[in-house]
């Protein structure tokens, strides 16, 4: 299997709401860093961000996906309710990095979306 389907294929995982399912195709160590904001590291802190922030799963769309050797790279729109039941509306480009099979890690590039300009 291709990393890029492995990809989409753990994401439909997070679109259930199966977190656990998820982070089974994730190394241990895996590393998350969203751009300007902050570090995940570990499947404990991407566990516990997931909590956090996934109070129901994420809506999610990829527009694009692109894979060279040991990185996939995948753009489109993500929409995240908060507490509240407010929806919040991102554009997202991701590298992620693959080790033997697994999501090793990813930098994420998370912009809220201010009006509905799009490319």
């Amino acid at each position: 299997m291709s990393n890029a389907a492995i990809l989409h294929e753990a994401n439909e995982f997070v679109k259930k709401g199966k977190y656990e399912n998820f982070l089974a195709y994730c190394t241990e160590d895996t590393t998350w860093v969203f751009i300007g904001d902050r570090i995940l590291s570990g499947k404990m802190e991407v566990r516990n961000y997931m909590k956090e922030f996934y109070w129901e799963p994420p809506v999610f769309t990829v527009d694009t996906t692109v894979e060279k050797d040991n990185f996939v790279i995948v753009t489109g729109q993500i929409t995240l309710k908060s507490k509240d039941g407010a929806d919040t509306h991102y554009d997202y480009c991701d590298v992620w990095k693959f080790e033997n099979g697994k999501m090793a890690g990813v930098k994420a590039y998370v912009i809220e979306k201010k009006d509905n300009l799009s490319f």
